[in-house]
């Protein structure tokens, strides 16, 4: 086997930085050749003053003047060729938005879709003055048009200040923007950091008081499952398979009707799907394909799609990017179509910091979480779950199939309030118990966290009856004196490993390359700028990491000669 490893002291997550949207005519599902002039998209199609925008289009090599909405012009633009311009956006452009116009000496052309004028408006953080900052740790910023945010500003380990560009955000949306705080490289102290925008806003951020972070850990990705193909839906190919719906206003017509709590979350928070193809076309609309999240369908190259490597992609969606979208979800659905992939899951991606040290750490992993609508057990039926095949209405959550049958399988945990609680599992119809008496204070199952809540551990394979019975009867927490606060796995992970830091594999040969002889089959590219011509396209962010830190190649070989070259074999 042939391997490169890298040695990290941080776990590398494949992140998606930032949303870009492109806009463009409303042409046929494979798009239409332009002739002479002509603006084909641009994005993105919100922008602020000095934003960098990419026009493409054609007969680009002769133009000499870019028009904005409200009479502002632009000579001072790159022609990159005759199909793209690189612009930064003037001051003056008109509050209510219009068309950019591409001028030649005798030539003009129009775009058919509008440019609007945004403004960054912070509304909150997830830190608030007088916490502590940790490095490592991420910090979210919420608001309006927070795409528009170019960088953060915060003291160095020497109290200068810093620059976190906005390419090495955690996540950059439209109404949250998530940024890591420099592991090391941070001021000891309290400070105020500073967002800075294209159009030269600084927004204050909250006074914190920020800590380097400790020598060894590192940050688990952590998902939360919304719904996953069991293989049933195949490839689409403009279809309305992978049509979705909230629990309360489902028709039959979609494949999975979402949860209230969880269809909220997704309209109020970023998520992603995984997709398998190898060139997919992604179009993200309602049941109705009314309207789309993005002018443009989702192809490779695009910002929100990311090669993961294996022959799967992710997409980042913030439904909230979309106002039409987002206005029209509950009544019209959430449909995935287009052609060339299979949608294989949807989820939510949380990151948790790993404490280093070479213990294992436990990370929680969540099933289902109490939104503050359900209040405190008295004998009722409240606490009711069932499957997603099994789903009548009378539950509280429809659990997805693969958790589902993991909480079959494995011990999972539930987390209750309340002072003298006394705990009663078992099936919706009140048919059998998963133990013989209540579960109380006092009770090896039920564990004192020692803050007003307790942990209960659940193993429905000790009861062969209730195990039976479930999928049908569905499950059931009931008893008196308590609240249920959270449902949750807990899954042990490797914590620091010592002064080495963790081993992560980012290649791994299957064989099928064989031994080098001077040939180029180990040819390695990065995700943006792969040709087909390489064994494997990395990832960016880990691309990135083996571009300024060491990594090792593990190879096979009794007397080996190594080369490190270009794919052009043009330096070594």
């Amino acid at each position: 086997m042939k391997h490169i490893i890298n040695y990290l002291g941080a776990l590398l997550a494949v992140v998606l930085i930032g949303s870009t949207f492109t806009a463009c005519s409303d042409d046929d599902a494979n798009g239409s050749a332009n002739v002479g002039l002509g603006i084909k998209a641009f994005f993105p199609t919100k922008v602020v003053t000095n934003q960098p925008i990419t026009i493409n289009g054609s007969g680009f090599d002769g133009v000499t003047e870019i028009d904005f909405p409200g009479g502002a012009k632009v000579t001072n633009f790159e022609i990159v060729s005759d199909n793209m311009i690189r612009v930064n956006a003037p001051s003056g452009i008109a509050a209510d938005g219009g068309k950019l116009i591409v001028r030649t000496a005798d030539d003009q052309a129009e775009s058919r879709m509008d440019i609007s004028l945004g403004h960054t408006n912070v509304t909150g953080f997830s830190k608030q003055s007088g916490e502590q900052a940790s490095g490592g740790e991420l910090i979210e910023v919420y608001g309006s048009d927070l795409e528009f945010i170019n960088s953060v500003e915060l003291l160095n380990a020497e109290g200068v200040p810093q620059l976190i560009d906005h390419k090495d955000f955690y996540r950059k949306g439209t109404s949250k923007m998530v940024f890591r705080v420099p592991k090391k490289d941070i001021f000891d102290g309290t400070f105020v950091g500073i967002l800075h925008t294209y159009d030269g806003q600084e927004i204050l951020m909250p006074e914190l008081t920020y800590k380097p972070g400790a020598e060894e850990g590192h940050w688990e990705t952590v998902k939360t499952p919304i719904w996953t193909n069991g293989g049933t839906l195949g490839e689409i190919n403009w279809s309305s398979d992978y049509r979705f719906a909230s629990e309360e206003s489902k028709t039959g017509e979609e494949c999975y009707a979402v949860p209230m709590d969880v269809w909220n979350k997704m309209k109020a928070e970023t998520f992603f799907i995984t997709i398998k193809g190898d060139n997919p076309q992604v179009r993200i609309t309602t049941g109705w394909w009314s309207t789309n999240l993005t002018a443009d369908d989702i192809m490779p190259g695009n910002d929100l799609l990311t090669d993961n490597g294996d022959g799967t992609w992710t997409v980042e969606i913030t439904l909230g990017n979309s106002a039409d979208l987002l206005g029209l979800v509950d009544e019209q659905h959430l449909l995935f179509t287009g052609s060339g992939y299979t949608v294989e899951e949807i989820y939510f991606a949380e990151e948790v910091w790993v404490p280093g040290g070479n213990d294992d750490v436990e990370v929680k992993v969540p099933v289902w979480t109490n939104d503050g609508t359900l209040g405190e057990i008295n004998w009722s039926s409240d606490y009711r779950f069932s499957n997603a095949e099994s789903s009548t209405g009378e539950e509280c959550y429809a659990i997805p199939m693969d958790t589902w049958n993991k909480m079959k399988s494995e011990p999972f945990y539930v987390t209750v309030k309340g002072d003298n609680p006394q705990i009663r599992v078992t099936t919706g119809w009140w048919s059998t118990n998963l133990t013989a008496d209540d579960i109380m204070p006092g009770n090896e199952l039920l564990e004192d966290n020692g803050d007003g809540t307790w942990k209960l551990t659940v193993d429905l394979t000790s009861s062969a009856d209730l195990l039976d019975l479930v999928d049908v009867q569905h499950l059931l927490f009931t008893g008196s004196g308590y609240t249920v606060e959270d449902i949750y796995f807990i899954e042990i992970v490797s914590g620091g490993g010592g002064s080495g830091g963790n081993e992560v594999v980012i290649w791994q040969g299957d064989g099928s390359a064989g031994a080098v002889s001077w040939s180029s089959q180990y040819r390695f590219s990065n995700a943006e700028s792969k040709t087909g011509e390489e064994i494997f396209a990395i990832p960016m962010d880990q691309w990135e990491v083996i571009k300024t830190k060491t990594f090792y190649l593990d190879l096979q070989s009794d007397d080996p000669q190594i080369r490190v070259t270009t794919g052009w074999w043009s330096t070594t």
